[in-house]
Order: structure tokens, then sequence, then C-alpha cells
């Protein structure tokens, strides 16, 4: 079982989330993904519950500190493949950022 993040990017932030850098961080459960972020500081409020990927949101800063404790980096692709088997989906089956592959979902 393990946390993972994956790299910083730019998104350009929000009302919500004024940082216009951060990661993802998630875990392969809720519960280690909880307690990797009260041990980096994060306030539970802050905890995503969405259905793709259950996630906090990190700036660069707070990354570093959840890869110091052990959170494992990953690619962007890494992620998007973490997704789909969170989803039970094959690689040709559905795409993450855009619908069904062929009206298959």
């Amino acid at each position: 079982m393990s946390v993972y993040v994956d790299p910083v990017m730019e998104h350009g932030g929000s009302k919500e989330f004024r940082w216009t850098r951060s990661c993802h961080m998630y875990a392969d459960t809720l519960d280690e993904l909880h307690a990797m972020a009260l041990r980096i500081g994060m306030r539970r409020a802050w905890f995503q519950d969405k259905e793709k990927l259950p996630h906090y949101d990190l700036v660069p800063a707070r990354r570093k500190e959840a890869v110091a404790a052990g959170a494992i980096e990953h690619t962007r692709e890494q992620m998007v493949q973490f997704m789909r088997q969170r989803m039970g989906l094959s690689e040709g089956q559905r795409s993450l950022f855009g619908g069904g592959d062929e009206g298959r979902v």
C-alpha cells in the first residue's frame, strides 16, 4: 500500500485554490491518504472526494514534504493508469479526459 504524488503542473488557480501550480496526492487506500495528509499538515477539509481520483491538491513545497515522508513520485502517465485501474477500466475502454472510446463506457 502506498501514497503517490504526480508532477507539479500549471493550472491557473481558482476562487477556492489560489495557487497556480500544484499536483495531486493520492493513495491505494483512503486511510493511507488521510494519514499522509495529517503527517504533512494538510487539513481534512482540503480532501477532494472525487470518484476518479480521491486526492489532496499539493503546492510544490507540500509535495516535497510528502516525498520526504515516503510518497512515491508518479509521472502523469502513471497517475492516469492508477485512475484507470481504480475505475476498473482498460486502456481502450475509456479516456479519463474525454468520454468513451468508440462509444464504449
